[in-house]
């Protein structure tokens, strides 16, 4: 926070915060603003202001045209899986976003640059998956439609800074989920069941381990928090683990690549069905084309657990990377 804010803007600050419809956040802020003296020091926070207001009075507009609009919170799911950016401000996930997709959010290092839901595609194997940075969970300002962003989502990224506290941000974020009944998937919160929760797979991204300097704090970080909240140190600055970032993505997401084999032809390798971890060759044979699976008999596959070109029934569970010819 800039110094010398005069006693007016702390008044006008929490009418702002006490305003319950868009019109008087939008008033309230317009006064909050011409509070703010202007010099250098307050230019961040005048630009944010302003930045705040352009918003408001975009979704009212749009409300005003439109007896029904989609929210700016609904992202069309696309690829694999989808996999929600959520943490602290200034916790790197824009940074992590555009160093993994051609994404290209809004990058600075003043917080609550990102407003709106921004996705990308980042590419693991031969799939894509769907990443989404999102604004900053924080106690003072957060759109309720975030909550059902993240809820509806295959895979959450608490996304921590290492080099701030990072015991504390996880805390903070698990803490204003929970607030909104979401729970990181290992962990059955006591009497979260009357509270009809949503429990996710859970990554914690502990960006900004640049170099070997903040290995130990990442590894404090994970022995404090145990399986529950898995972590991985990674830097979206210079590129460290991210690497490993993608296949850990993966593997959350508790899929699996299966490529086809048309009778006597060479199998389409560049296109994997994608499937839930666990799947059968009757759920295959299903996502290939409706009519095959009451025709299915058999299949041959060629893989992990089996002798190439092995003939197996409806119920064989498949492996990722599994070549399968049907059989009708």
């Amino acid at each position: 926070m800039p110094a010398n804010l005069p006693p007016e803007y702390f008044e006008a600050d929490k009418r702002y915060r006490e305003a319950k419809t868009t019109e008087e956040k939008i008033s309230t802020l317009e006064i909050l603003y011409g509070t703010i003296p202007k010099h250098k020091g307050t230019d961040k926070l005048r630009a944010d202001i302003r930045r705040r207001i352009a918003k408001l009075k975009d979704e009212a507009q749009a409300h005003k045209h439109a007896g029904r609009h989609e929210s700016a919170f609904h992202v069309e799911r696309e690829g694999a899986g989808q996999a929600v950016l959520a943490g602290a401000p200034n916790a790197g996930k824009s940074s992590l976003l555009a160093a993994l997709t051609h994404a290209r959010p809004e990058v600075a290092d003043y917080p609550f640059t990102t407003w709106n839901p921004t996705p990308g595609m980042m590419p693991v194997h031969d799939i894509q998956v769907q990443l989404v940075d999102t604004p900053p969970l924080s106690r003072e300002h957060v759109e309720h439609a975030l909550f059902d962003l993240i809820r509806n989502a295959d895979l959450l990224l608490a996304v921590v800074d290492l080099t701030r506290s990072p015991s504390e941000q996880v805390h903070e974020i698990s803490s204003i989920l929970s607030g909104h009944r979401i729970f990181p998937e290992p962990l059955k919160a006591a009497g979260a069941e009357d509270l009809h929760p949503v429990f996710l797979p859970t990554l914690v991204v502990a960006n900004k381990n640049d170099d070997d300097q903040t290995d130990p704090e990442a590894r404090a970080l994970a022995a404090e928090l145990g399986d529950a909240w898995p972590v991985l140190p990674v830097s979206a600055a210079t590129g460290r683990n991210l690497d490993r970032f993608k296949l850990r993505v993966f593997d959350a997401l508790g899929i699996v690549r299966v490529y086809s084999k048309p009778p006597g032809k060479k199998p389409e390798m560049e296109s994997p069905f994608v499937l839930r971890r666990g799947s059968t060759v009757a759920d295959f044979a299903a996502k290939v084309h409706h009519d095959f699976l009451e025709k299915l008999h058999s299949a041959r596959i060629w893989g992990s657990g089996v002798r190439d070109g092995q003939l197996v029934g409806r119920d064989h569970v498949l492996c990722d990377g599994d070549v399968i010819e049907l059989k009708l």
